[in-house]
Order: C-alpha cells, then sequence, then structure tokens
C-alpha cells in the first residue's frame, strides 16, 4: 500500500468502490468534480486542462479531470 493510502486517523483507507467515473465523460466539469467528491470523499480532485504537463506519479487518493477549453471532461476521471 502506498503512504498516501493510509490515514492515521481511519486506518487504510478502503479503494474496494468505484475508482473510475466513465458516465461523467462530456460532462461539465463543476458536475464531475461534485460527482467525484460526493462518490469518494478520500479522493481530491485535480481539473486540469487538456495539453497541460503534470507528474506522472501514482496517488491513490487523487482523481484527474481532464477538460477542453469548454470545461467538458474530455477523458474518463480515474484514481491515480
Amino acid at each position: 500500500m502506498c503512504s498516501v493510502c493510509f490515514n492515521a486517523n481511519i486506518g487504510a483507507l478502503n479503494f474496494a468502490g468505484k475508482s473510475s467515473w466513465p458516465e461523467l465523460l462530456g460532462a461539465q466539469a463543476s458536475v464531475a468534480v461534485a460527482t467525484i467528491e460526493t462518490e469518494n470523499p478520500y479522493v481530491d480532485t485535480q481539473v486540469v486542462l487538456e495539453g497541460t504537463i503534470v507528474t506522472g506519479e501514482f496517488s491513490c487518493t487523487r482523481v484527474r479531470v481532464w477538460i477542453d477549453s469548454n470545461r467538458i471532461v474530455t477523458q474518463v476521471p480515474r484514481i491515480g
């Protein structure tokens, strides 16, 4: 387990649930963020404009929401 998957207050996080949101492809960014944070309160969402350079490390508490210039989700949001 990676170190960020453990919280001293609640112990190991349960990642057996939903880890991706294919139904949000094509949605508005604000809807995607609200949905993800409601369904999994242990992750932080990051809205990222297509073409932006980001780090490559895996994080089990991060979901990147890739959007176009109209703030439409262009990739399936997933933990990582």
